[in-house]
């Protein structure tokens, strides 16, 4: 009877093991299921994908968006180029200085002279020659520096009203010179009007004006040259930083909008922005970045006024579609 019992209770404990096993097999294969969400992207007959979030969600992520507003643009013309020392140009302006002021001794030393010989007194042909000669030899030597200046420089900045404090605020920082050449074969037809600075590394660009020509080629651009000055200069521009120059020309505006800098995304070497086009629908579209303006970029189509783009939470709408993406492939 005792074997009776314990073969029984064997027995059930047995079929206990074996329902518990099957059991955990049942729970462990159910745990491998991938858990499946419902996708946030549809994607379009053109190929666009178009992601939709409902209101909490967008709280959640504390997404914002705000509307375009119109601007405008001159037309512009690309140039590259780099801030200059003032040193060369300090150096020939003071040798110019000192040249001048010997011109002005030796006119009066010559004039004096020769008012002594006219009046009869003790003044000597040989003197008054003498004195002659070396107002003369002063005199070349300025149009010598004169001419140096020139043809270094350019005439834009030879023939400045006061050429002394032009230079004297380069050399205390307070402005810049800047040189841009465009690429080469490349000309404008007018005189810039003006121009915008973005050094290099630098979002925001920087007024400039523009002065004149430059008097000579670049070796390696081989194009048209243009000096420019950037006053009161930023702390940035020191000699020899990069620059890319906008030169401003006339003509009829651009017309379009200005893309806040938060709203600007980067992927696959593209510039991208999400477009509010319902109140739970957003779609990615592509911006060119040719054009940097304050805070921002200037963009002239693709967009409009009034397009109401995400400023804040444009990164996680990304990493959704991108998500989306695979689940859309699979």
């Amino acid at each position: 009877m005792k074997k009776l019992v314990m073969l029984v209770t064997a027995g059930a404990i047995a079929g206990l093991i074996f329902a518990y096993r099957e059991m955990s097999k049942e729970m462990e294969m159910e745990g491998e299921k991938p858990v499946v969400t419902p996708s946030r992207a549809e994607r379009g007959t053109n190929g666009e994908v178009a992601l939709t979030l409902d209101a909490d969600t967008q709280k959640r992520i504390q997404l914002r968006v705000e509307p375009l507003v119109a601007a405008t643009l001159p037309l512009e013309h690309v140039g590259f180029g780099r801030a200059l020392d003032p040193a060369p140009l300090a150096a020939l302006v003071a040798e110019m200085a000192a040249t001048q002021t010997a011109l002005t001794a030796s006119s009066k030393e010559f004039k004096r002279v020769k008012a002594l010989r006219a009046e009869g007194e003790n003044a000597s042909v040989r003197a008054v020659e003498a004195a002659e000669a070396a107002a003369r030899h002063d005199q070349l030597a300025v149009r010598s520096i004169r001419d140096r200046l020139e043809l270094a420089w350019g005439k834009a900045i030879a023939q400045q009203p006061d050429l002394a404090g032009f230079v004297r605020s380069l050399v205390a920082q307070e402005a810049a010179l800047v040189r841009v050449d465009l690429p080469a074969g490349e000309r404008v037809h007018s005189s810039p009007a003006g121009a915008r600075l973005v050094i290099l590394s630098e979002a925001d660009p920087v007024a400039a004006q523009v002065l004149g020509a430059a008097p000579n080629a670049n070796p390696e651009m081989q194009g048209e040259a243009f000096l420019l000055l950037v006053k009161p200069k930023p702390a940035r521009l020191a000699s020899g930083i990069a620059v890319t120059a906008y030169l401003q020309l006339s003509g009829e505006a651009l017309r379009g909008v200005v893309v806040p800098r938060e709203a600007t995304l980067r992927a696959v070497g593209k510039a991208w922005v999400y477009v509010q086009t319902e109140n739970e629908r957003f779609a990615r579209r592509e911006i060119a970045l040719d054009h940097p303006a304050t805070n921002g970029w200037f963009v002239g189509s693709t967009l409009a006024p009034n397009d109401r783009v995400v400023v804040s939470g444009a990164q996680t709408l990304l990493s959704e579609e991108l998500k989306s993406q695979i689940r859309l492939v699979e």
